[in-house]
């Protein structure tokens, strides 16, 4: 499958996260929701649904990544577990959520999709969390 890097985000996906970073397949969202600490990754790469639809290698540097992405994400908030997955019921364009949870959160230990209303972040809160992990990129 040949894989054009123009990168047309969804919709719902740019309008319920931030920009953190650009890495070298993906570019890194924060969710607007800080009852968890949420990350997600999304390929630049046109009509990809299914991570099978990446190259190999495309798929070696996505699990790399998300890799990256959770160990950082676990060391910057000292979180219990990291759940990481690749969903996709709603929003068909291929994207990783990487989430850090705690015993005792919002949702745990259940999913965290469905749970209540998105809470915003405080600005400066959040700003300090894109900082620490543009840091550690």
């Amino acid at each position: 499958m040949g894989e054009e890097t123009s990168l047309q985000l969804d919709d719902r996906l740019a309008r319920d996260s931030h920009l953190v970073s650009r890495l070298d397949l993906c570019e890194l969202r924060l969710a607007k929701d800080s009852r968890w600490p949420w990350l997600i990754l999304v390929p630049m790469i046109a009509d990809a649904v299914e991570i099978h639809d990446l190259s190999e290698e495309n798929q070696l540097t996505l699990a790399r990544e998300t890799a990256k992405v959770a160990c950082l994400l676990k060391q910057i908030t000292g979180c219990t577990k990291i759940n990481s997955g690749a969903l996709g019921n709603v929003v068909r364009q291929l994207h990783v959520h990487v989430v850090a949870r705690n015993e005792g959160d919002a949702a745990w230990p259940g999913p965290i999709w469905g749970h209540g209303e998105a809470e915003p972040y405080d600005e400066a809160i959040r700003q300090k969390l894109i900082g620490a992990i543009r840091e550690g990129l």
